[in-house]
C-alpha cells in the first residue's frame, strides 16, 4: 500500500467533485491499495472500519435472506465509495460488499473519515448527491430484475462493468454472474450465449470480452441509461468512465 497523489484521487468521481484545497487535505490520508476478487469490503453486521475509494473495478453490494439466498442490489466502482453506513450515522452494515472485479481503490479509516467529514462541507455535499444517485440504482435495479428479461439484464450488467474497468475485458464466471443477477448458472449461460452469437461479447476461460459496445448497449434495457443520467446529473461527470471506449 502506498499514498496517493491528487491525479490518482481524480481517478474516483466523488473525490474529483471536491474542491482542490479539501482533496489536499484528505490526499494526505489515502492509500491506495489493491482490491482483489472476492475480497470483502464490507461485512454484515459488523462494524465499518473503513470506507473504500475505487479507482478501477467492481464491488457488488448483496443483500441477504434469511434462508441464506442472496442477490444484487449495486454495483460501485470508480464513481462511488463503500462504506456509506458511516456517512448515514451508523457503524453496522446491513449489505455486505465485495470485489468481484479486481482493481486498486483508495481506503480511509472509518476515524479519519469521521474527522474530514465533520471539517469539510463539500465532501458532506458529495456525498449527500453520491447517496441519492445510489439510492436511484438500488431501485432502478430492483425494477429491472423484476420487469426485464436476463438476457437484457445480463447486459445491462456487463456494460456497468465494462465502465467501471480499463480496457475491454474482464474476468467473470457464470456462477458469479448468476449470484449478480439472481438466477441460476444455467440461466445465465442461455443469456451469454445469446449475446455471444449476436458477436457482441466473447466468452472464454472466466474472461468476457466486450466487442461491440453499442450493440451492448442495444441488448440492454432502458435501466442502464437512467442509472447514468443520474449519477451525471448529481456528480457532474460520466458515470463509471474509465477510459474512452470503442
Amino acid at each position: 500500500m502506498t499514498t496517493t497523489s491528487l491525479r490518482v484521487a481524480r481517478s474516483n468521481r466523488l473525490l474529483a467533485t471536491l474542491p482542490r484545497a479539501t482533496l489536499e487535505r484528505l490526499v494526505a490520508d489515502l492509500v491506495l491499495a489493491p482490491l482483489v476478487t472476492r475480497q470483502m469490503l464490507q461485512k454484515r453486521n459488523e462494524l465499518v472500519d473503513t470506507v473504500f475509494f475505487p479507482l478501477d473495478g467492481v464491488a457488488s453490494m448483496i443483500s441477504m435472506g434469511a434462508s441464506g439466498d442472496s442477490v444484487e442490489v449495486a454495483t460501485i466502482g470508480c464513481e462511488g465509495m463503500v462504506g456509506l453506513p458511516l456517512f448515514l450515522g451508523a457503524d453496522k452494515a446491513a449489505a455486505e460488499v465485495f470485489i468481484q472485479v479486481p482493481g486498486e481503490g483508495l481506503q480511509l479509516s472509518a476515524t479519519q473519515f469521521k474527522y474530514h467529514l465533520g471539517r469539510e462541507p463539500s465532501l458532506f455535499k458529495s456525498l449527500l448527491k453520491y447517496t441519492q444517485a445510489l439510492l436511484t440504482q438500488v431501485a432502478q435495479c430492483s425494477a429491472c430484475n423484476v420487469y426485464h428479461t436476463v438476457e437484457a439484464r445480463c447486459a445491462r450488467w456487463l456494460l456497468q462493468t465494462h465502465d467501471r474497468v480499463k480496457g475491454d475485458d474482464f474476468p467473470l464466471t457464470h456462477e458469479f454472474l448468476g449470484l449478480m443477477l439472481g438466477v441460476r448458472r444455467a440461466t445465465v449461460t442461455e443469456a451469454a450465449q445469446a449475446l455471444q452469437s449476436r458477436k457482441l461479447i466473447s466468452y472464454s476461460r472466466g474472461i468476457i470480452e466486450v466487442l461491440n459496445r453499442k450493440g451492448l448497449e442495444a441488448a440492454g434495457c432502458e435501466c442502464y441509461q437512467l442509472i447514468n443520467s443520474e449519477y451525471d446529473r448529481l456528480l457532474g461527470s460520466r458515470y463509471g468512465r474509465v477510459k474512452a471506449k470503442k
